[in-house]
């Protein structure tokens, strides 16, 4: 079954819209929402993705999130995979928004962040574990070689943005 996206030019632009298993293969920009969730404490969410998964299987990432859909925002894609991913219903805010270079293909990244008050219901099928880390254990958990690449630049570009806000 086909998964519409928006292929989009260097300024995020709109071009047309394509299969997503098309757009990676061609490597064509597309639009990824992801979500940083954070508990009450400020702790952030840390998970590790299914052994079965065919990108990045059995790998830690600390954001959840997927394609945007064709005609949706970042915002309503970051909704979305919100309720998807972790049963959560939520309004994420954006943060920043990167051309990623990507290991499987090149994307938009809109980086979004939410505080979760309810239980988290992780999909198992997108969620093998989870944990709510501290943002020092996070900092030691984004070097190790079982973390995702994307996930790993996103972190970094995170932080900078983070401390040019002067965020606390």
């Amino acid at each position: 079954m086909a998964e519409w996206v928006e292929r989009v030019d260097e300024q995020d632009e709109v071009l047309a819209v394509v299969d997503r298993a098309e757009a990676i293969r061609r490597r064509w920009l597309h639009r990824v929402a992801t979500i940083v969730c954070r508990d009450r404490a400020g702790r952030i969410l840390v998970h590790r993705r299914p052994d079965n998964m065919s990108r990045f299987a059995g790998q830690f990432n600390w954001m959840l999130g997927g394609a945007t859909e064709a005609g949706e925002s970042y915002e309503e894609a970051a909704a979305r995979e919100l309720s998807e991913e972790l049963g959560v219903r939520g309004q994420p805010r954006f943060v920043l928004k990167f051309r990623c270079a990507g290991v499987v293909s090149p994307y938009w990244m809109g980086l979004h962040e939410v505080v979760v008050e309810d239980q988290v219901r992780p999909d198992p099928s997108e969620v093998a574990w989870h944990a709510w880390l501290t943002e020092r254990e996070l900092a030691d958990l984004v070097r190790h070689e079982a973390f995702i690449p994307d996930a790993r630049e996103a972190y970094d570009r995170y932080w900078a943005t983070a401390a040019n806000s002067k965020r606390p």
